[in-house]
Protein backbone atom coordinates (compact mmCIF):
# COMPACT_ATOMS: atom_id res chain seq x y z
CA UNK A 1 0.00 0.00 0.00
CA UNK A 2 1.03 3.64 -0.43
CA UNK A 3 2.12 5.35 2.77
CA UNK A 4 0.60 8.82 2.94
CA UNK A 5 3.60 10.07 4.90
CA UNK A 6 5.89 9.47 1.92
CA UNK A 7 3.78 10.99 -0.85
CA UNK A 8 4.73 14.35 -2.30
CA UNK A 9 3.43 17.10 -0.08
CA UNK A 10 0.74 19.54 -1.12
CA UNK A 11 1.71 23.21 -1.33
CA UNK A 12 -1.06 24.14 1.06
CA UNK A 13 -4.14 22.35 2.35
CA UNK A 14 -7.13 23.93 4.03
CA UNK A 15 -9.00 21.60 6.39
CA UNK A 16 -12.57 22.61 7.21
CA UNK A 17 -13.79 21.29 10.53
CA UNK A 18 -10.20 21.21 11.76
CA UNK A 19 -11.14 20.98 15.46
CA UNK A 20 -13.15 17.75 15.19
CA UNK A 21 -11.98 14.16 15.46
CA UNK A 22 -11.54 13.73 11.70
CA UNK A 23 -10.26 17.24 11.06
CA UNK A 24 -7.55 16.96 13.70
CA UNK A 25 -6.35 13.66 12.27
CA UNK A 26 -6.33 15.07 8.73
CA UNK A 27 -4.33 18.14 9.79
CA UNK A 28 -1.77 15.88 11.49
CA UNK A 29 -1.54 13.54 8.49
CA UNK A 30 -0.91 16.39 6.06
CA UNK A 31 1.60 18.00 8.42
CA UNK A 32 3.60 14.76 8.37
CA UNK A 33 3.93 15.06 4.59
CA UNK A 34 5.46 18.52 4.95
CA UNK A 35 2.34 20.27 3.67
CA UNK A 36 1.46 23.74 4.89
CA UNK A 37 -1.76 23.21 6.79
CA UNK A 38 -4.42 25.81 7.51
CA UNK A 39 -7.14 24.64 9.88
CA UNK A 40 -10.56 26.27 9.63
CA UNK A 41 -13.42 26.08 12.13
CA UNK A 42 -15.72 28.48 13.93
CA UNK A 43 -13.84 28.21 17.23
CA UNK A 44 -10.04 27.98 17.61
CA UNK A 45 -8.46 24.93 19.22
CA UNK A 46 -5.59 25.73 21.61
CA UNK A 47 -2.23 24.05 21.28
CA UNK A 48 -2.18 23.18 17.57
CA UNK A 49 1.01 23.40 15.52
CA UNK A 50 -0.55 24.48 12.22
CA UNK A 51 -2.06 27.81 11.24
CA UNK A 52 -5.68 28.32 12.22
CA UNK A 53 -8.28 30.59 10.70
CA UNK A 54 -11.60 31.06 12.56
CA UNK A 55 -14.38 31.14 9.98
CA UNK A 56 -18.02 30.12 9.66
CA UNK A 57 -18.04 28.57 6.19
CA UNK A 58 -21.83 28.13 6.09
CA UNK A 59 -22.23 31.84 6.83
CA UNK A 60 -19.61 33.07 4.35
CA UNK A 61 -20.60 34.24 0.88
CA UNK A 62 -19.04 32.12 -1.91
CA UNK A 63 -17.22 35.11 -3.42
CA UNK A 64 -15.63 35.93 -0.07
CA UNK A 65 -14.73 32.30 0.52
CA UNK A 66 -13.16 32.03 -2.96
CA UNK A 67 -11.02 35.08 -2.20
CA UNK A 68 -9.93 33.65 1.16
CA UNK A 69 -8.92 30.32 -0.42
CA UNK A 70 -7.09 32.08 -3.25
CA UNK A 71 -5.22 34.25 -0.75
CA UNK A 72 -4.09 31.08 1.02
CA UNK A 73 -2.70 29.69 -2.25
CA UNK A 74 -4.52 26.44 -1.49
CA UNK A 75 -4.30 23.41 -3.77
CA UNK A 76 -6.34 21.00 -1.63
CA UNK A 77 -9.46 21.54 0.47
CA UNK A 78 -10.75 18.88 2.85
CA UNK A 79 -14.32 19.21 4.05
CA UNK A 80 -14.48 17.49 7.42
CA UNK A 81 -16.95 20.03 8.80
CA UNK A 82 -20.39 19.35 10.22
CA UNK A 83 -21.67 17.06 12.91
CA UNK A 84 -24.83 16.01 14.68
CA UNK A 85 -27.56 18.37 15.84
CA UNK A 86 -31.10 19.57 15.30
CA UNK A 87 -32.55 19.43 11.76
CA UNK A 88 -31.76 23.07 11.02
CA UNK A 89 -28.19 22.61 12.24
CA UNK A 90 -27.76 19.49 10.12
CA UNK A 91 -28.98 21.26 7.00
CA UNK A 92 -26.76 24.28 7.64
CA UNK A 93 -23.63 22.26 8.36
CA UNK A 94 -23.98 19.57 5.70
CA UNK A 95 -25.92 21.19 2.84
CA UNK A 96 -25.67 25.00 3.01
CA UNK A 97 -21.97 24.81 3.84
CA UNK A 98 -21.28 22.43 0.95
CA UNK A 99 -23.22 24.55 -1.53
CA UNK A 100 -21.24 27.65 -0.59
CA UNK A 101 -17.96 25.78 -0.67
CA UNK A 102 -18.63 24.26 -4.10
CA UNK A 103 -19.72 27.63 -5.49
CA UNK A 104 -16.54 29.22 -4.13
CA UNK A 105 -14.28 26.56 -5.61
CA UNK A 106 -16.03 26.83 -8.96
CA UNK A 107 -15.38 30.56 -9.02
CA UNK A 108 -11.63 30.23 -8.45
CA UNK A 109 -9.22 30.70 -11.33
CA UNK A 110 -7.08 27.77 -10.15
CA UNK A 111 -9.31 25.09 -8.70
CA UNK A 112 -8.09 23.07 -5.72
CA UNK A 113 -8.90 19.41 -5.26
CA UNK A 114 -11.84 18.98 -2.87
CA UNK A 115 -11.93 15.88 -0.66
CA UNK A 116 -15.42 15.75 0.80
CA UNK A 117 -16.06 13.51 3.81
CA UNK A 118 -19.38 11.76 3.28
CA UNK A 119 -20.98 9.03 5.36
CA UNK A 120 -21.94 5.39 5.11
CA UNK A 121 -25.34 6.50 6.42
CA UNK A 122 -26.01 7.92 2.96
CA UNK A 123 -26.67 4.38 1.78
CA UNK A 124 -29.43 3.72 4.30
CA UNK A 125 -30.25 0.34 5.87
CA UNK A 126 -28.13 -2.67 4.92
CA UNK A 127 -29.04 -6.33 4.90
CA UNK A 128 -27.19 -8.33 7.55
CA UNK A 129 -24.16 -10.14 6.18
CA UNK A 130 -23.71 -7.83 3.18
CA UNK A 131 -21.05 -5.25 2.30
CA UNK A 132 -22.27 -2.06 0.67
CA UNK A 133 -20.42 -0.96 -2.47
CA UNK A 134 -20.29 2.38 -4.22
CA UNK A 135 -22.72 1.12 -6.87
CA UNK A 136 -25.54 0.77 -4.32
CA UNK A 137 -28.45 3.18 -4.75
CA UNK A 138 -28.49 5.45 -1.68
CA UNK A 139 -31.74 5.25 0.31
CA UNK A 140 -31.05 6.94 3.66
CA UNK A 141 -33.75 6.62 6.30
CA UNK A 142 -32.40 9.11 8.85
CA UNK A 143 -32.19 12.90 8.91
CA UNK A 144 -28.41 12.70 9.18
CA UNK A 145 -28.12 10.29 6.25
CA UNK A 146 -30.37 12.48 4.10
CA UNK A 147 -28.43 15.71 4.67
CA UNK A 148 -25.11 13.93 4.15
CA UNK A 149 -26.37 12.53 0.86
CA UNK A 150 -27.65 15.95 -0.20
CA UNK A 151 -24.21 17.44 0.43
CA UNK A 152 -22.41 14.65 -1.40
CA UNK A 153 -24.71 15.05 -4.38
CA UNK A 154 -23.90 18.76 -4.57
CA UNK A 155 -20.22 17.84 -4.80
CA UNK A 156 -20.71 15.04 -7.31
CA UNK A 157 -22.97 17.08 -9.61
CA UNK A 158 -20.40 19.88 -9.69
CA UNK A 159 -17.60 17.41 -10.43
CA UNK A 160 -19.60 15.85 -13.25
CA UNK A 161 -20.33 19.31 -14.66
CA UNK A 162 -16.62 20.12 -14.59
CA UNK A 163 -16.92 23.07 -12.21
CA UNK A 164 -14.95 21.42 -9.39
CA UNK A 165 -12.28 18.75 -9.03
CA UNK A 166 -13.62 16.62 -6.20
CA UNK A 167 -13.91 13.19 -4.64
CA UNK A 168 -16.38 11.94 -2.02
CA UNK A 169 -15.20 9.53 0.67
CA UNK A 170 -18.13 7.67 2.21
CA UNK A 171 -16.88 6.85 5.67
CA UNK A 172 -18.11 4.34 8.25
CA UNK A 173 -18.28 5.07 12.01
CA UNK A 174 -15.11 6.84 13.16
CA UNK A 175 -13.24 6.29 16.42
CA UNK A 176 -9.67 6.64 17.65
CA UNK A 177 -8.05 9.82 19.02
CA UNK A 178 -10.46 12.62 20.01
CA UNK A 179 -13.59 10.60 19.23
CA UNK A 180 -16.54 12.94 19.47
CA UNK A 181 -18.48 12.71 22.76
CA UNK A 182 -21.71 12.82 20.73
CA UNK A 183 -21.03 9.26 19.52
CA UNK A 184 -22.01 6.18 21.53
CA UNK A 185 -18.45 5.17 22.40
CA UNK A 186 -17.37 8.77 22.93
CA UNK A 187 -20.25 9.40 25.32
CA UNK A 188 -19.39 6.27 27.31
CA UNK A 189 -15.76 7.35 27.52
CA UNK A 190 -16.81 10.77 28.84
CA UNK A 191 -19.12 9.20 31.43
CA UNK A 192 -16.36 6.92 32.68
CA UNK A 193 -13.86 9.78 32.84
CA UNK A 194 -16.27 12.08 34.63
CA UNK A 195 -17.93 9.77 37.15
CA UNK A 196 -16.26 6.38 36.97
CA UNK A 197 -18.22 3.12 36.85
CA UNK A 198 -20.29 3.68 40.02
CA UNK A 199 -23.97 3.24 39.29
CA UNK A 200 -23.34 2.86 35.57
CA UNK A 201 -25.36 0.48 33.42
CA UNK A 202 -24.71 0.46 29.68
CA UNK A 203 -27.55 -0.26 27.28
CA UNK A 204 -26.17 -1.99 24.18
CA UNK A 205 -28.11 -2.81 21.05
CA UNK A 206 -27.44 -6.11 19.24
CA UNK A 207 -25.79 -4.25 16.37
CA UNK A 208 -22.68 -4.88 14.30
CA UNK A 209 -20.99 -1.86 12.79
CA UNK A 210 -17.97 -1.07 10.64
CA UNK A 211 -15.54 1.33 12.37
CA UNK A 212 -12.42 3.03 11.06
CA UNK A 213 -9.71 4.81 13.01
CA UNK A 214 -9.57 8.56 12.34
CA UNK A 215 -5.85 8.24 11.60
CA UNK A 216 -6.47 5.62 8.90
CA UNK A 217 -9.20 7.80 7.43
CA UNK A 218 -6.79 10.75 7.40
CA UNK A 219 -4.30 8.71 5.40
CA UNK A 220 -7.03 7.95 2.86
CA UNK A 221 -7.80 11.67 2.64
CA UNK A 222 -4.19 12.52 1.84
CA UNK A 223 -4.08 9.85 -0.87
CA UNK A 224 -7.44 10.96 -2.30
CA UNK A 225 -6.15 14.51 -2.48
CA UNK A 226 -3.66 13.46 -5.19
CA UNK A 227 -5.16 10.43 -6.90
CA UNK A 228 -6.92 10.74 -10.31
CA UNK A 229 -10.37 10.16 -8.83
CA UNK A 230 -12.34 13.27 -9.80
CA UNK A 231 -16.10 12.66 -9.54
CA UNK A 232 -15.75 9.34 -7.74
CA UNK A 233 -17.34 7.98 -4.57
CA UNK A 234 -14.99 5.80 -2.52
CA UNK A 235 -15.91 3.86 0.60
CA UNK A 236 -13.57 4.10 3.58
CA UNK A 237 -13.87 1.55 6.40
CA UNK A 238 -12.27 -1.57 7.78
CA UNK A 239 -14.64 -3.88 5.95
CA UNK A 240 -15.45 -5.61 9.24
CA UNK A 241 -18.76 -5.53 11.10
CA UNK A 242 -17.79 -5.42 14.80
CA UNK A 243 -20.14 -6.38 17.60
CA UNK A 244 -20.90 -3.12 19.42
CA UNK A 245 -21.01 -5.08 22.69
CA UNK A 246 -17.43 -6.25 22.06
CA UNK A 247 -16.30 -2.65 21.48
CA UNK A 248 -17.89 -1.64 24.78
CA UNK A 249 -16.08 -4.45 26.57
CA UNK A 250 -12.74 -3.34 25.13
CA UNK A 251 -13.40 0.24 26.23
CA UNK A 252 -14.26 -0.90 29.76
CA UNK A 253 -11.09 -2.99 29.90
CA UNK A 254 -9.06 -0.05 28.61
CA UNK A 255 -10.54 2.04 31.42
CA UNK A 256 -9.09 -0.49 33.85
CA UNK A 257 -12.34 -2.17 34.84
CA UNK A 258 -12.63 -5.86 35.57
CA UNK A 259 -15.12 -7.97 33.58
CA UNK A 260 -18.64 -7.56 34.93
CA UNK A 261 -17.87 -4.32 36.79
CA UNK A 262 -20.35 -2.48 34.58
CA UNK A 263 -23.61 -4.28 33.70
CA UNK A 264 -24.48 -4.46 30.01
CA UNK A 265 -28.17 -4.70 29.22
CA UNK A 266 -29.85 -5.34 25.89
CA UNK A 267 -31.50 -2.40 24.14
CA UNK A 268 -33.36 -2.01 20.86
CA UNK A 269 -31.51 -0.76 17.80
CA UNK A 270 -32.51 2.88 17.49
CA UNK A 271 -29.46 4.82 16.23
CA UNK A 272 -28.32 5.67 12.70
CA UNK A 273 -26.98 2.68 10.82
CA UNK A 274 -29.49 0.11 12.00
CA UNK A 275 -28.35 -3.32 13.12
CA UNK A 276 -25.63 -3.80 10.50
CA UNK A 277 -23.08 -1.75 8.56
CA UNK A 278 -20.11 -2.99 6.59
CA UNK A 279 -18.35 -1.23 3.74
CA UNK A 280 -16.91 -2.82 0.64
CA UNK A 281 -13.48 -1.14 0.53
CA UNK A 282 -12.06 -2.70 -2.62
CA UNK A 283 -12.31 0.60 -4.52
CA UNK A 284 -10.17 2.32 -1.88
CA UNK A 285 -7.52 -0.35 -2.30
CA UNK A 286 -7.61 -0.15 -6.10
CA UNK A 287 -7.93 3.61 -6.63
CA UNK A 288 -5.98 4.94 -3.66
CA UNK A 289 -3.67 2.09 -2.72
CA UNK A 290 -5.15 2.40 0.78
CA UNK A 291 -6.06 -0.11 3.44
CA UNK A 292 -6.77 0.30 7.17
CA UNK A 293 -3.96 -0.36 9.62
CA UNK A 294 -5.36 0.10 13.13
CA UNK A 295 -7.02 -2.71 15.05
CA UNK A 296 -9.93 -2.30 17.46
CA UNK A 297 -7.93 -2.34 20.67
CA UNK A 298 -5.35 0.11 19.34
CA UNK A 299 -8.08 2.53 18.27
CA UNK A 300 -10.00 2.31 21.53
CA UNK A 301 -6.84 2.78 23.57
CA UNK A 302 -6.09 5.93 21.56
CA UNK A 303 -9.68 7.08 22.09
CA UNK A 304 -9.28 6.64 25.85
CA UNK A 305 -5.87 8.33 26.05
CA UNK A 306 -6.64 11.23 23.70
CA UNK A 307 -10.21 12.18 24.29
Amino acid sequence: MIDATTTASATRVVVLGATGCVGRAVCAAYARTGARVVGVARTPLPGVDHRFRPLDIAGTAPADLARILADEGVDTVVNAAGGWGRPEELKRGHVQLVRRLVAALGAMETRPRLVHIGSVHEYGPMAEGTSVSETAVPRPDSAYGRVKLAGSRVVLRAAQAGTVDAVVLRVVNVYGPYTTPTSFLGALRERLRRSGPEGLTVSVAPARRDFVDARDLAEAVVLAGRAPVNGRVINIGRGVAEEVRDLVQVLLETAGLRPGAVPLVDAPVSSNGGAWTRADIRQARRLLGWCPRSGVRESIEAMWEQG
